[in-house]
């Protein structure tokens, strides 16, 4: 009893320790997203870093990914006799849920990863201190212009997804199938809406990035100085940001499409 309660009160101090830090991380932060705009060019160096590098492995999922949707999608489709209607469920299922879901889980392990051991390596190296020695904000100088780059870079690597995706279905459904090339465009322009189907995904990606970015620079800001907490942290990253988006993921999508009342 005496050992369940001391446990219970360990977690409970680790809890509230990680509450604190997060709200210490989160205010500076929101100050810093705002001054960093002063200095654009900062923020244009970590989209690059943090969207263009991580481009390729978006194109090459989204374009693999879109194959075998177009597969599959062919083979139910064709046993009820609607195999033209491949290229509407394909672009309905990538801009709704895959293209901004599967980019978030990949933006995490790729640019979620770099960044928590990027600011864990500058943390262990004491080159935050020196900022702050030097009155240098880090706030604003490290974590605003990251932060930006995530929430401009997640919905653009979300749309090249779901663009890549469809034309790998393209290429299945008519290359390999034989399905109409203008029957299996204009399905999918008759059916899928900008508000209902696009916007909502627009949406999902931007919160994703967010949600992402966040929780990668918390814990390389707060990661221990040394190579294990460096590496400890990168791994809460990945896991912390990928079950986050699963979670959320559910809770948008009930929220836009009618799902809760």
């Amino acid at each position: 009893m005496i050992s369940f309660i001391l446990k219970l009160g360990a977690r409970t101090l680790s809890l509230v320790s990680w509450l604190g830090k997060g709200a210490l991380f989160i205010f500076p932060s929101a100050l810093g997203m705002l001054s960093v705009l002063r200095r654009p060019q900062l923020i244009v160096q970590q989209v690059y870093s943090v969207g263009v590098l991580s481009m390729m492995i978006i194109v090459v999922a989204g374009f693999f990914v879109g194959m075998v949707l177009g597969l599959q999608g062919y083979i139910q489709l064709s046993a009820i006799k609607a195999e033209a209607n491949l290229g509407l469920g394909v672009a309905l299922t990538l801009s709704r849920e895959l293209g901004p879901v599967v980019t978030a889980l990949l933006f995490a392990g790729r640019a979620g990863s770099a960044l928590t051991a990027e600011i864990g390596l500058m943390r262990a190296t004491e080159q935050i201190a020196a900022m702050e020695m030097m009155a240098v904000n880090p706030y604003v100088r490290v974590i605003a212009p990251r932060f930006w780059a995530g929430i401009i870079s997640m919905p653009l690597l979300a749309a090249l997804f779901s663009l890549v995706g469809v034309y790998g279905s393209w290429l299945v459904g008519v290359g390999q199938f034989g399905i109409d090339h203008g029957i299996f465009w204009s399905t999918m322009q008759a059916g899928v809406e900008f508000q209902e189907d696009i916007l909502n995904g627009i949406i999902k990606s931007f919160i994703f990035g967010g949600v992402i970015t966040g929780i990668a620079l918390f814990e390389g800001y707060n990661a221990r100085p040394t190579s294990d907490g460096v590496s400890r942290a990168t791994t809460r990253t990945v896991v912390n940001a990928s079950l986050s988006i699963l979670a959320l993921d559910y809770v948008l999508t009930s929220l836009m499409f009618g799902g809760l009342n």
